[in-house]
C-alpha cells in the first residue's frame, strides 16, 4: 500500500515530515518500509504545447516539433512516433535534470537546432506498467487543458513524499488512504476530516434491479446508475495520484473507481449500462459449464463454487476479482451503474487463486470489506464522476439483507493497566479508544465498548488493551523480565505419533 503524503493531509492536518509520520506509524504497528520521492532531482520540465510537428528534411525518422513552453516558443526534434499538433506534453528546457541525473542541453541533430526534449514517462522516472502501450514507446501525452508553461512535477503531484505500507494480515482497514489518515489522527490527536460525498439530488428512480441469490457469499450490494456520461481522459491531479499509489490511469470513470478503492478501501466496479440485459442484477453463484471472457480478454472457464455477477444473459463479472470484457466501459458508454459491495473474503481468495488472477480490489475482498461503507464509496465515487465526466445521478438499488452490527466488548476494571505493566489513566485509555473510533460505555466499573465495524480484527477484550498500547506508545511501557516457571521445550506425544506416521508413509512411497 503506497500513501501520498498530499493526499493524506486532506484528512489530516499532520504536520511531521514524512520520516517522522513514518517512525511514529511503524512504532504503533502499521510499519512503513519505505518513503519514495519519485520527483527528487527533476528540475526544468514544463508543459508545452506543440504547435506544429513537420518531419526532419534530412531524416525519415525524426520530427521537427514547435512548442509552446508557456514562456517561450521553442524548436524540438523528437523521433517519438506518437507526436501529433495540439499534444501537450512535457518538455525538458536547456539545462534540465531527467530522473537517473541525466542533462539535457541544446544541441544541432542533423542540421536542425533542438532546443530541449520532448520526455517519456521513462524518463520522468514513471514505472512502465504505469504507461499505457502507446506511451511506453512514445512521449508522455498529458490531458487537454492542461496548463502550458507550468511544472510537470509538481502538476503530476511527483514533488510529494510516498509512504510505502508493510501491513500485517489483520489491518486491512489501513489498505486505504483514509483508513491511514484515521491511525494518524488517533496518534497525533488531530481531527479527521470525512470525504465529500455530498450530491445533488437524483434525477428520478430507476428501472434498475438487484436480487442478492447467495446472502452468504454476499452480505450488500449497491447499485449506483448514472445516465449521460462523458468518458474521457482523467485530469492530471487524478491520473498523478493513480500513479503514485502503482496504479495506471485509464480513463476518467474507471479511474475514479480505483481513486475511491485507494482513498476509502472499498473496490467499485462500473459496468456500462447498456449492457447490463434486462435491468437485472443477479449476484449468485456460477452454474455447470458457464465461463465468460474477463476484462484483459481472457476465456475463464468457471467453477460452481464461484460468485458471479450475472444480468439475464450470463456472467458480466466475477464477484470481488475482475469485471467482464462485454459490459466494460468504452467511448461509447453513455450510462454506467457502479457497483459497491461486500463478498465474501474466502470466497474471493478462492476465486482469485483458481483463476490465478490478483488485483488490488480482490487484496481488499480478501481482506474482508466493511459493509456499512459501500453506499459511502459509491457515493463518492458518484460525486467525482458527476465532476469529470458529467451526467445525472438515478436512484441508487440498495441490497442489504442483513445490516452489520457494531460488536461490543466488555473490559474489567484494571485489566488494561495489569495487560500493560503501566498505569494509564482511564480518561486516557478511554481517549485512545474513541480515537479510534470505539463508543466507550461505563456498566457496573467495567466498560463496553462498542467496536466500529471496520475493525473486524477487534474481537476480544486482550485486542482492545493491545490498541491502548499501541496508541500509549510502545516505547513508553517499562522493559520487564518473563515471570514464571521456566521448562524445557520438547515435542508433545501426539505430535511425535502424527510425525512418525509421516515418515512411515513416505518410506513406503506413499503421499
Amino acid at each position: 500500500m503506497r500513501v501520498a503524503l498530499n493526499w493524506l493531509r486532506e484528512f489530516v492536518p499532520v504536520a511531521a515530515t514524512a520520516e517522522q509520520l513514518a517512525d511514529r506509524l511503524t512504532m504503533a504497528g502499521v510499519a512503513v518500509e519505505a518513503v519514495l520521492r519519485p520527483g527528487a532531482g527533476i528540475r526544468k520540465v514544463v508543459t508545452g504545447r506543440l504547435l506544429a510537428v513537420e518531419r526532419h528534411p534530412d531524416a525519415d525518422r525524426l520530427f521537427v516539433c514547435r512548442v509552446d513552453a508557456g514562456t517561450e516558443e521553442l524548436t524540438i526534434v523528437t523521433g517519438a512516433t506518437n507526436v501529433a499538433t495540439g499534444q501537450i506534453v512535457p518538455v525538458a528546457l536547456h539545462g534540465s535534470v531527467l530522473a537517473g541525473g541525466k542533462t539535457i542541453k541544446q544541441s544541432r541533430l542533423r542540421g536542425v537546432m533542438s532546443q530541449g526534449m520532448l520526455c517519456s514517462g521513462q524518463e520522468l522516472g514513471l514505472e512502465t506498467k504505469l504507461l499505457s502501450p502507446e506511451e511506453q514507446h512514445g512521449i508522455l501525452i498529458l490531458p487537454p487543458g492542461t496548463p502550458v508553461g507550468q511544472s510537470v512535477i509538481e502538476l503530476m503531484g511527483m514533488d510529494d513524499a510516498v509512504l510505502v505500507l508493510d501491513l500485517t494480515p489483520n489491518r486491512g482497514d489501513c489498505l486505504s488512504v483514509y483508513g491511514v489518515a484515521r491511525e494518524v489522527a488517533a496518534l497525533y490527536g488531530l481531527p479527521l476530516a470525512e470525504p465529500d460525498i455530498s450530491l445533488p439530488p437524483a434525477r428520478g428512480g430507476t428501472d434498475l434491479e438487484v436480487d442478492i441469490a447467495d446472502p452468504v457469499l454476499c452480505r450488500r450490494y449497491v447499485a449506483r446508475p448514472i445516465d449521460g456520461v462523458a468518458p474521457g481522459p482523467s485530469p492530471l491531479w487524478l491520473a498523478g495520484r493513480l500513479r503514485l499509489a502503482g496504479v495506471r490511469p485509464i480513463g476518467n470513470i474507471v479511474d475514479v473507481t480505483n481513486y475511491v478503492m485507494l482513498e476509502l478501501g472499498q473496490p467499485l466496479h462500473a459496468f456500462d449500462a447498456r449492457r447490463i440485459a434486462g435491468g437485472r442484477i443477479t449476484v449468485r453463484r456460477a452454474r455447470s459449464g458457464e465461463g465468460m471472457t474477463t476484462l484483459d480478454g481472457v476465456e475463464r472457464p468457471l467453477t460452481e463454487d464461484m460468485l458471479l455477477i450475472a444480468d439475464q444473459e450470463g456472467p458480466v463479472a466475477v464477484a470481488g476479482v475482475m469485471g467482464g470484457l462485454d459490459s466494460e466501459i468504452t467511448d461509447r458508454t453513455t450510462g454506467v451503474v457502479l457497483e459497491s459491495a461486500a463478498f465474501d473474503p474466502v470466497s474471493v481468495r478462492r476465486t482469485s487463486r483458481n483463476l490465478g488472477l490478483r488485483s488490488e480490489a480482490s487484496l481488499r475482498f480478501e481482506k474482508g470489506m466493511d459493509p456499512a461503507g459501500c453506499l459511502r464509496a459509491a457515493d463518492r465515487a458518484a460525486k467525482l464522476i458527476l465532476a469529470l465526466a458529467g451526467g445525472a445521478l438515478l436512484d441508487p438499488v440498495d441490497a442489504y439483507p442483513a445490516p452489520v452490527r457494531k460488536r461490543a466488548i466488555t473490559i474489567r476494571a484494571g485489566r488494561i493497566n495489569e495487560l500493560l505493566g503501566v498505569e494509564v489513566p482511564p480518561e486516557k485509555g478511554r481517549g485512545f479508544l474513541t480515537a479510534l473510533g470505539c463508543e466507550v460505555h461505563e456498566d457496573d466499573g467495567r466498560w463496553v465498548v462498542d467496536v466500529p465495524t471496520w475493525r473486524a480484527d477487534l474481537t476480544a477484550e486482550c485486542d482492545l488493551v493491545e490498541e491502548v498500547g499501541r496508541l500509549y506508545g510502545y516505547m513508553n511501557l517499562p522493559e520487564t523480565m518473563p515471570i514464571g516457571p521456566s521448562v524445557q521445550g520438547g515435542v508433545a506425544p501426539a505430535e511425535r505419533t502424527r510425525r512418525l506416521v509421516a515418515r512411515t508413509v513416505a518410506a513406503c512411497g506413499l503421499r
